[in-house]
């Protein structure tokens, strides 16, 4: 995480003019000062059945503001079972959302504490995805909340925040709709993102990468 924030420091220098220099923002107004630290993701039980009673509601406390989501759990309730045990185990708290996408599909995607995005429960086998969308249209609607994974049934921890429509094969399990902070996310998704040159090891606006206005995630519970 040193590289990623320090990389923000350098992140408006390297753009094509000065003008895009001076006219772009890079922070988010209300966003206060970060804490978190990437981590190793935590060993957290894995449910192995569906819960009996499930929540209806999910609370993120970030460092830029509250994001609130309703749950579809009569739609999704064996990844909200797993996501909620996540969640009542602290496994998100003090995590960063680890990236952005801000050009043919608009997405934070959070959920791996070791900002890396391949980390997932210590322990954890991939679990079956629910709730994909069957309309043909492969629509994701800004204000989804939906599963990240490498293929079939290898979802784990991380999700995606949709801020803006977005077209996406129906391949990611949907489990919520987002009920407060969707204006937050679409002002960290004006903002942007960037990526580490290999080369000159320089920070440059990237249309996938990490949010330039970084979102940690301080709290997360489920009512």
């Amino acid at each position: 995480m040193k590289r990623i924030l320090s990389a923000l420091v350098v992140a408006v220098l390297c753009v094509a003019t000065p003008a895009i220099a001076a006219t772009k923002p890079t922070t988010v107004p209300g966003c206060t000062k970060l804490t978190a630290k990437a981590h190793n993701p935590a060993k957290v039980t894995e449910p192995k059945s569906i819960s009996k009673t499930l929540p209806k509601t999910m609370s993120i406390e970030t460092n830029c503001g509250p994001i609130v989501i309703s749950l579809l759990s009569s739609k999704a309730p064996l990844t909200i079972t797993k996501m909620s045990a996540l969640a009542r185990a602290k496994y998100f708290d003090m995590s960063y959302c680890h990236r952005l996408t801000t050009q043919g599909i608009f997405v934070l995607q959070c959920g791996d504490p070791s900002a890396s995005g391949s980390g997932s429960p210590a322990g954890w086998q991939g679990y079956k995805d629910e709730n994909l969308p069957t309309d043909g249209k492969r629509l994701y609607p800004a204000g989804t909340v939906a599963m990240a994974n490498s293929g079939p049934g290898t979802n784990g921890s991380q999700f995606f925040l949709v801020f803006k429509d977005s077209t996406l094969d129906p391949n990611y399990t949907v489990w919520g709709k987002i009920t407060k902070g969707l204006d937050l996310l679409v002002k960290v998704g004006d903002v942007g993102a960037y990526t580490i040159n290999a080369t000159d090891k320089k920070a440059y606006y990237a249309a996938d990468g990490y949010p330039i206005q970084p979102i940690e995630i301080r709290k997360v519970t489920v009512k």
